[in-house]
This record gives structure tokens, sequence and C-alpha cells, in this order.
């Protein structure tokens, strides 16, 4: 952070035209029930997540839920250190957001193994399943489930909480299985993945609409390409890539999200197409 301020601020001075921001992996928590412990799970899920990048950039502090619990293991800033915090500049949120989990209260309840639920995580289980039921539609990424409230309440959250900081979408999309038998018929016809960016867009209209501050939105991806963690096992892209020969071969989702673009450029449905 430090070096991101100091290194910022005299490149804003020499160029006004330019811009800077952060970008966050950015995932949604709902409390696992209606009870207070796991809303404030929920709330403690954010703050370790994502929220103990973004607080000390904005704020110059880390969020009172990770002091509480983590305390003098935390870091001091001192005070030359907030001072060059401030002389840098933050000009947009980046949300990388693709899914939601649920926050189960394990501070003052008994948790099973599982992540988030380690002190230096924030005391709280992770999990996609509430009484045998997901949050939401199942994916071939473990990580991925289909549940595009998130997207508005996660746009929402930040809008409140850093006082609707400018935001873009800088990553969001569907991945699916790439068999090694697989053909490029098999995944031409990409039918979910024009579903998912239609309910997400329209959640992401809905927060607008309710004066998100949102700039700009990127699917993720353009092309097939290699994941992180997946390889080329997942495929992201709206066009196909044939590894071999690297062909590119636009799927359903290349054409709807081309049409899109194209007719609505400002607050129309994305269902309407």
């Amino acid at each position: 952070m430090l070096r991101q301020s100091t290194s910022i601020g005299p490149n804003i001075r020499r160029n006004r035209r330019a811009v800077y921001g952060i970008v966050m992996n950015a995932v949604w928590y709902e409390p696992f029930s209606k009870s207070s412990e796991d809303r404030i799970a929920a709330e403690r899920a954010q703050s370790f997540y994502m929220n103990w990048f973004l607080d000390p950039i904005i704020f110059g502090k880390y969020p009172e839920e990770m002091k509480n619990i983590l305390g003098s293991l935390l870091p001091d800033f001192s005070n030359d250190y907030l001072k060059k915090l401030k002389n840098g500049f933050l000009d947009f949120i980046g949300i990388n957001h693709y899914t939601s989990f649920y926050a189960k209260d394990c501070l003052y309840s008994t948790c099973e193994r599982g992540p988030g639920v380690s002190k230096t995580e924030g005391y709280y289980l992770r999990t996609a399943l509430k009484n045998n039921v997901l949050i939401g539609e199942s994916s071939a990424v473990d990580w991925l489930y289909v549940y595009p409230e998130g997207m508005e309440k996660m746009v929402t959250y930040l809008k409140n909480r850093y006082n609707n900081k400018p935001m873009f979408i800088t990553e969001n999309g569907f991945g699916v299985m790439n068999p090694p038998d697989s053909r490029t018929n098999d995944f031409l016809n990409d039918d979910k993945r024009v579903e998912y960016m239609k309910s997400y867009l329209d959640a992401l209209l809905s927060a607008i609409r309710k004066g998100a501050d949102v700039r700009g939105y990127f699917a993720w991806s353009l092309l097939d390409n290699f994941e992180w963690l997946s390889g080329y096992t997942i495929r992201f892209g709206l066009y196909y890539v044939d590894f071999a020969t690297l062909s590119r071969t636009p799927k359903s989702s290349a054409k709807w999200y081309k049409q899109f673009i194209s007719n609505f450029t400002s607050f129309e449905v994305a269902n309407s197409v």
C-alpha cells in the first residue's frame, strides 16, 4: 500500500489524465441464518476477505472486525505512514465478481473444519450449502455458484461503505469443463453462459439505477485461456480457442454480447435481448 501511494502521487501530479485503482476479488457473503451471530459473521467475512485491503487505502486503518480479533497481530500505522498513504490516490475500485457464499458464525458457535474458520481468516465458515440446498446453481468450476443477487449486493455494499467511489466490474464470467475428448461444437451453443451474463448484468443494472457509480463492465473472458487454478481444463471464453491450432470461433455468448453492447449503451434491461 505504501509503495502504491508513494509512486502514484508523483505520477498523478505529472499526468492529470491518468487514473489509478485497485482490483479486488469480490465474493459476496450471505448470512447463513437470520441470527445476529451469522449476520455479524457475514460482515466479518467481508472485512477479512476484502476490506482489509480497501480500508487501509481509503480510511487509513484496518476494519474494526479485524482489530477486535487480531489486535496487536496487525501492524501499526505510524503517523508518517498515514501521511504518505493519504498522499496517494485511489480513483476507482475494480471488482472481480463471480459468485457468492454463506457465512456461518464460528466465533460463538461450533464449526467443523473448513474455509474461513481460523482466527486469521475471521472465525466464520464459508459454505455454499444450507439445508442441503446450494446458494445457487453449481457449475463446472468448484467455487462458482450462480447467484446474480450477489452482484447487486456487492456493488451496493461497496457504494455505501466507500462513499460511492467509481467502480468497474473488471471480471465476471462463467466457466465450463473442457474434457480431453471434447470437440469444438460441444462448446459453441453456450446457453448457460448467456443466461449467467443476462442475470448478472440485470443485477448490476439494478444497482446502477439505485445510484451506484459503475463506469464499466468487462466479461471474463474474450478467449478461452489458461486459468490459474484449472489450466486448460475450464473454458471461460466468449470465443472458443483450439489450443492445437489457435483458431478462434465465436460462441453463442459472443454473438449475444455483441448484440447487447451494440444495441444497449445505457440503462436497458439485459433480458430484453
